[in-house]
């Protein structure tokens, strides 16, 4: 009975992420970083250097009102400028973006004037390459549409482990599907599973001693599905190293 409930709920935690797939929801768009999309690396979600996180320059920071702290790092959404509001769009084009930063509120100006990113807004300041793809570069910023849709990454889920003794923090990075890890185990070659929970961005944390023990992850995306890593990180792992699964949404 417990298993069927679980199926079932899977089954609408799956259904409620395609719904939201498939809806177009109206926003705003910046961008920052220049050209080469250098100011963009590093950021809120913690993934350091997006060509090795495996996003690119194709990012963008969310407003509070999307950014949910830190809970949607990682998510896919695609982008259109709306030409029904305004001449600076590029005709016919769209980009996928990476969720991969946060823009703050700037309280002391107006939500209308330069506060873009002031909650309730919903808020994407792009990467200048991905910017200047749908719109011209002069416009500063233009209305668009947004969805969300599914990730597409090349190879499998990555691992970054630091910290110290009895402490384990870990960057997932390079999520396919929804992108968005909703929550993590972590397990050594000598221990049962265990919970991790959220640092900040897409880092998580363990308190546990594992040092001298295989590591293995368990990861359910935002979707309700599961991908479990078995024996991502051998048993000589160390901090700071970053080890690749074979497993991928």
């Amino acid at each position: 009975m417990e298993k069927h409930l679980l199926l079932v709920l899977m089954a609408l935690l799956a259904f409620a992420f395609k719904r939201s797939v498939a809806q177009w929801t109206p926003a705003t768009a910046t961008f920052y970083g220049g050209s080469d999309a250098s100011g963009t690396m590093g950021g809120a979600c913690g993934y350091g250097n997006l060509y090795n996180a495996g996003y690119g320059t194709n990012s963008a920071a969310l407003s509070t009102a999307l950014f949910n702290n830190g809970a949607w790092c990682g998510a896919c959404f695609t982008i259109t400028c709306d030409s029904s509001k305004t001449r600076s769009c590029k005709q016919g084009t769209s980009i996928t973006i990476t969720a991969t930063n946060f823009c703050p509120p700037n309280y002391a100006l107006a939500n209308d004037d330069g506060g873009w990113c002031n909650p309730p807004r919903q808020h994407f300041d792009m990467s200048q390459p991905a910017w200047t793809t749908i719109a011209d570069y002069q416009a500063g910023i233009v209305p668009v549409n947004y969805r969300r849709v599914p990730c597409q990454r090349n190879g499998g889920m990555r691992f970054t482990i630091n910290g110290n003794n009895y402490f384990e923090l870990v960057l997932v990075d390079n999520v396919g599907g929804s992108g968005v890890v909703a929550q993590i185990w972590i397990k050594g070659s000598n221990t049962d599973w265990m919970v991790m929970s959220r640092n900040w961005g897409a880092l998580w944390q363990s308190g546990a001693y594992l040092n001298g023990q295989s590591l293995s992850f368990m990861i359910k995306a935002d979707d309700g599905r599961v991908m479990t890593a078995s024996n991502v990180a051998p048993s000589n792992w160390w901090f700071g190293a970053t080890y690749t699964s074979w497993v991928q949404f």
